[in-house]
């Protein structure tokens, strides 16, 4: 469902918003070539005022990445780009059309990536447990948490946040 981007085009007004930034700057297909997946709160209607559009990239070359993210992105506002050569991975940050848009890239398929993989777990729970599951969410961010720990606060898991969804296999 989430491979491309189409279905935010019926979606909710944020949602519609995301699609139609995306698709007039072409983001998405400057990107096709490192498998780009939008993740995080916006894909799965639980986005807050400043959420922002993330989308993870794989790349088998991290110097090539950086320089198709400054060839495209660069003249764009507020153009950041880092490379963690420790970390392996790539961050780009700029804004579009009121937009933050955030591109990581790390050199493993995009479906494995942690990104991915907690959105999958939270589309799952949010299917599971509805309407007033996803607003108690939407109240915790609102409150200041971030979307993992949200979840967890909200499902009563302990430990880390972030570990304790993935444990959750769901």
């Amino acid at each position: 469902m989430f491979d491309t981007i189409d279905y935010l085009s019926t979606g909710n007004e944020r949602q519609k918003s995301a699609y139609a930034t995306l698709t007039k700057y072409g983001l998405m297909k400057a990107l096709s070539g490192y498998d780009p997946i939008l993740t995080g709160t916006i894909p799965i209607n639980i986005a807050i005022d400043s959420s922002d559009l993330d989308i993870i990239c794989c790349y088998k070359d991290a110097e090539d990445f950086v320089l198709m993210l400054k060839k495209c992105f660069e003249h764009l506002e507020g153009f950041a780009c880092h490379y963690n050569k420790a970390g392996e991975q790539v961050t780009a940050n700029f804004m579009l059309d009121g937009w933050e848009i955030e591109i990581f890239g790390q050199p493993i398929p995009t479906q494995l990536q942690y990104a991915y993989r907690h959105m999958i777990v939270e589309y799952n729970l949010l299917k599971l447990y509805g309407e007033k599951f996803r607003q108690r969410i939407i109240d915790l961010k609102k409150d200041g948490h971030k979307t993992e720990p949200a979840f967890a606060i909200a499902l009563g898991l302990q430990g880390d946040p972030y570990q304790a969804l993935l444990a959750l296999n769901i």
